[in-house]
């Protein structure tokens, strides 16, 4: 299997610093899922509250996507004053570790890493690396234990599923959703599908009438404002250098389809006849995050452009895939993204000042040394969603913001990347599924965190949180996410002592523990309730 697709999905993986024996039918009182920030934080606060705690992380490393090359709190998207406990210890962690008096919100993958390890082992949290989670059994509303792809199992009082997928949470028969709600069904007027005002451009069909690769299908077969499946796109979030004392070759993918980047070469023809010049940026972010380091692009999906890393369209079955199914959309996104820069370096329909651009950057060889100079995860930017206790929509994170059950403070803007290309004509495509709006402080209630009274007395999905499409988009941040498996952890830790269901501990209690751990639930006299950054941005 090609190393750089995901391979900590299969490979056998040794824990980096603790070492549980595999097989072991162990009983812990948190078992936390997901060694993403968001379960990071979870074990950690869990821990923390004297509880016996255990961390199971699918691939070989902790720290999901800022160990990953997403390099940034998202904080210059946010109110600042919104960021407390465990999240904001980790970004002062990370400013000492870079000489600074305040936070560092940019930061490496590699430094990221090291500081997670540096908090899990202070907490003295065990950690078990390169296990799935295959089966969940239960008596009743309860979970006893998860089944994991060792054959072991592992038992716990509670259970808390941080990941980006909600894989446990999905297994223990707990309700969810995927993809976009219709405006009708929460009364929310971003939701649903949403046809870009602008169309575009390019040939979309081939000479025998077919859609081109990149193209979902047929804009007049869907209904603005309908329900869709499909979430938001998903790419590589890479680390590049043009320095040749730091840099790695970008190999070849595994398997080049040219016919894949025809959309881009009509566009790049199209720019020649009229004498336009297109460069590399006009294609994909290149963002400088790493403090002092001038040799550190970080990479990401370029909204604005005809075609991107983002594999639009390619994210659709990766939600409720099976393992093997994600394994090969993952191969998939690993051989678009490598394709996309052989073409930009190599294809004759390139301009030759584009290919001399594209060939000056590289991998950059200090990040991910391990797996190639490759990424470990995917960037899943949105997968399952609970359909919880409460369910988060549009008018609890920009109208009706407070909740007497308030764990955190959100405040990110409303950001969907597109979700789909479609076809208005043989000559014309509209994108679909963008949504940014300016963001408001709201508070982030528990019961977003729990499920249905009925469904699971013992697990908390501080990951897959109960959100709708359109609110999720204000959660799915890093920062965000810490925030929830902060309270997640506590929560759970104080079910587990009790022997009450998640549902029915002392949420002032709970509330009281996490302001005294510096994390942020209410809203502050004299702060800002309404980002003013980005203003002069155009709202989608």
């Amino acid at each position: 299997m090609n190393r750089r697709t995901f391979l900590s999905l299969t490979a056998a993986a040794l824990p980096v610093w603790t070492t549980l024996a595999a097989g072991a039918a162990d009983s812990f009182d948190v078992v936390v899922y997901g060694g993403v920030p968001c379960g990071i934080a979870a074990a950690i606060a869990a821990a923390r509250e004297g509880a016996r705690v255990l961390l199971i992380e699918p691939t070989r490393h902790v720290g999901g996507l800022n160990t990953s090359g997403l390099n940034t709190a998202e904080s210059e998207h946010m109110l600042k004053w919104t960021f407390g406990g465990i999240a904001l210890d980790f970004y002062e962690r990370l400013g000492r570790h870079y000489g600074m008096t305040e936070p560092a919100f940019y930061f490496e993958s590699g430094t990221a890493e090291k500081v997670f390890k540096e908090m899990l082992e202070e907490a003295k949290v065990p950690v078990r690396f390169g296990l799935r989670v295959e089966k969940v059994l239960r008596q009743g509303a309860a979970i006893e234990r998860i089944v994991l792809s060792d054959g072991s199992s592992v038992g716990a009082k509670v259970f808390v599923d941080a990941g980006y997928e909600g894989d446990l949470m999905a297994r223990a028969g707990v309700g969810f959703s995927v993809g976009r709600e219709s405006r009708e069904e929460f009364g929310e007027e971003a939701a649903g599908v949403r046809f870009d005002k602008t169309p575009r451009k390019a040939a979309t069909v081939d000479d025998a009438g077919a859609l081109l690769p990149g193209i979902s299908g047929w804009a007049r077969d869907l209904k603005e404002g309908e329900a869709h499946r499909g979430t938001m796109n998903y790419n590589w979030r890479l680390c590049f250098s043009n320095d040749p004392a730091t840099q790695a070759p970008i190999p070849p993918p595994a398997h080049y389809e040219r016919a894949r980047y025809r959309l881009l070469e009509n566009w790049l023809r199209e720019k020649a006849a009229v004498n336009q010049g297109v460069k590399l940026t006009d294609i994909i972010d290149l963002y400088s995050h790493a403090p002092a380091r001038k040799d550190k692009k970080e990479v990401n999906n370029k909204q604005g452009s005809i075609i991107s890393i983002g594999h639009l369209g390619g994210q659709f079955d990766y939600p409720n895939g099976d393992y093997a199914a994600r394994e090969r959309i993952v191969t998939d996104h690993t051989d678009y993204t490598l394709g996309l820069f052989h073409f930009l370096a190599t294809d004759e329909s390139a301009p030759e000042s584009l290919r001399g651009e594209m060939k000056q950057w590289g991998l950059h060889k200090e990040e991910f040394a391990d797996n190639g100079n490759w990424p470990y995860q995917l960037y899943v930017r949105e997968a399952r969603r609970m359909r919880g206790a409460f369910v988060v929509t549009q008018r609890d994170v920009q109208e009706d913001r407070r909740k007497p059950d308030a764990i955190a403070v959100g405040s990110h803007f409303i950001d969907s990347h597109h979700v789909q290309r479609l076809a208005l004509s043989p000559t014309e495509f509209v994108n679909e599924g963008r949504i940014w709006r300016v963001g408001w402080a709201y508070q982030i209630p528990y019961r977003a965190l729990t499920p249905k009274a009925g469904e699971c007395m013992n697990l908390l999905a501080p990951g897959a949180a109960s959100y709708t499409h359109v609110a999720y988009c204000t959660y799915r941040l890093e920062s965000t996410w810490m925030m929830g498996g902060h309270a997640a952890g506590v929560a759970a830790a104080m079910a587990a002592r009790e022997n009450k269901a998640v549902q029915a501990i002392d949420v002032v209690a709970l509330q009281q523990s996490l302001r005294g751990q510096r994390q942020v639930i209410d809203f502050l006299p004299g702060k800002p309730e309404k980002s003013d950054q980005w203003k002069n941005e155009q709202e989608f």
